[in-house]
């Protein structure tokens, strides 16, 4: 199967999901996606039954707070209506791998109509083509602080992380979580032009964890 097949849906829709794939690049160090099979027919099984190994950050993701905080609620806690509706995409690709992501560029950017309820940010950096970037820009502190208290339920990037990738403190996801806001990462949105879209990624429901797999697709809005 071609990697990018799955992308394959109808016009109206843009699916931004990066597959669980053993050609998606995980995080360094991290568990990659692998496929295996329990059962097999041309063993003599009467079904096909897979058996996969993965981190839950290989491919587009909801974290959950217990990602970075020891005592933080997990996967199955996740609130399904904050996952869909009205999203923003804004493009920052024009920002350089490394550098931040600041209040003042998303102010100037998001303009009059101020913070949305969700918003994606499109980098140009998703794990997407099959190599794992080295950078990306990402927000500041002050810039995730300036949203979360502005009213954002949603931050999703096409990067692997909302923090830097050196970045050990996570202070981004933390701030996040502790306004009661979600995150999305590892999306793919190269192919979406800027604007807003309905959004619909609900992430699947696995206990315990502290992510869980997303098919997150956009719809654009009626106009």
């Amino acid at each position: 199967m071609d990697y990018s097949e799955h992308l394959s849906l109808p016009s109206l829709l843009y699916d931004i999901s990066v597959a669980y794939s053993d050609k998606t690049p995980q995080w360094p160090g991290d568990t990659p996606y692998s496929c295996g099979w329990a059962w097999g027919m041309t063993k003599g099984a009467s079904v096909n039954v897979g058996l996969v190994t993965t981190s839950w950050h290989v491919g587009t993701h909801a974290d959950a707070p217990f990602h970075v905080l020891p005592n933080g609620a997990t996967s199955e806690t996740m609130p399904l209506d904050v996952f869909a509706g009205d999203a923003t995409v804004l493009d920052v690709s024009d920002v350089s791998a490394g550098d931040p992501i600041t209040r003042t560029l998303l102010s100037d950017r998001l303009g009059p109509n101020g913070i949305p309820t969700r918003l994606l940010l499109r980098t140009g950096l998703s794990v997407q083509g099959g190599v794992f970037p080295a950078a990306w820009p990402a927000l500041t502190v002050d810039a995730a602080t300036w949203l979360a208290a502005g009213g954002l339920q949603l931050l999703g990037v096409d990067a692997p992380s909302v923090d830097a990738r050196a970045d050990t403190a996570l202070n981004v996801h933390k701030v996040m979580f502790a306004a009661g806001a979600w995150l999305l990462e590892n999306l793919y949105l190269t192919h979406v032009p800027q604007g807003t879209y309905e959004l619909c990624a609900y992430p699947v429901l696995v206990a315990g964890a502290d992510a869980a797999p997303v098919r997150a697709v956009l719809r654009p809005l009626a106009r």
